[in-house]
């Protein structure tokens, strides 16, 4: 299933709040009725996004990230435009590797109609997107699996991305700190991003808006060590970071 607007909504005020909304306060801002906001509050518990409380729903911890199946259906829209623009610029028959994260499966979708590309990923969602295309080479990484993430971590995974040095590094992250750059909610997460940005001649972030301000606690790079970000919207502050640290932004409307 997909998130409809109003559970979209929901979650955005999540964010905009201390992470924590009454059924009350959240059928205030709807024309709908009780029943309706209750079965939206279910739908989002039960793929993960929030948990109930009593009286209405809070946050997810966010010492760990949310599983794929969650993530996939979050800002959807804003990942394919994100996608797409970015795509747009990617030459046929170039090296790339396509990391963590649902955003960089969107960017697998619109790679398909490229010619002669060498695509590796420890990303198994890229992996069988592409796997119909003949014209487009696969490889994938070694590692460990994670069954909720579907993907491949671990020292193998890290052994397998310093054989290679790719034109372009598709990444992703679980979020974004205007003081300390990128951060992710696992060390091996982090650790694969690393010897992603010390493997590619172009470092290439995809993130929408709703990174910014996320708590994940591991470090992954800074902003200066970023060669270029496709998102959907800045505010003036995050822009001027980005300008500092010398980061191509692309936002994609």
């Amino acid at each position: 299933m997909t998130l409809s607007p109003r559970q979209q909504r929901i979650i955005e005020k999540l964010d905009d709040t201390n992470g924590v909304l009454s059924s009350v306060e959240i059928t205030s801002l709807f024309n709908v009725s009780v029943q309706t906001i209750r079965k939206d509050l279910n739908e989002l518990s039960k793929l993960g996004y929030v948990r109930r409380v009593h009286g209405g729903i809070a946050l997810m911890p966010t010492s760990e990230n949310l599983p794929f199946d969650s993530r996939q259906y979050l800002n959807g829209d804003a990942k394919k435009k994100i996608a797409r623009a970015l795509v747009n610029e990617i030459p046929d028959r170039s090296s790339i590797f396509l990391g963590i994260g649902t955003t960089v499966e969107h960017v697998a979708h619109e790679l398909v109609r490229h010619k002669g590309l060498q695509v590796f990923t420890n990303n198994l969602m890229v992996a069988a997107i592409l796997s119909n295309m003949p014209h487009i080479q696969v490889k994938m990484t070694g590692g460990n699996l994670r069954h909720s993430h579907r993907d491949l971590i671990g020292a193998e995974t890290l052994d397998s991305i310093r054989q290679y040095y790719f034109d372009y590094g598709i990444l992703g992250c679980g979020g974004l700190d205007q003081g300390i750059g990128l951060l992710d909610f696992d060390p091996d997460e982090a650790s694969l991003t690393r010897t992603l940005v010390d493997s590619c001649r172009c470092s290439i972030l995809v993130v929408d808006q709703s990174k910014w301000g996320r708590k994940a606690m591991a470090r992954v790079k800074t902003f200066r060590e970023i060669d270029k970000i496709y998102t959907d919207y800045l505010t003036p502050e995050q822009s001027d970071v980005l300008i500092a640290n010398q980061v191509q932004v692309s936002l994609c409307i």
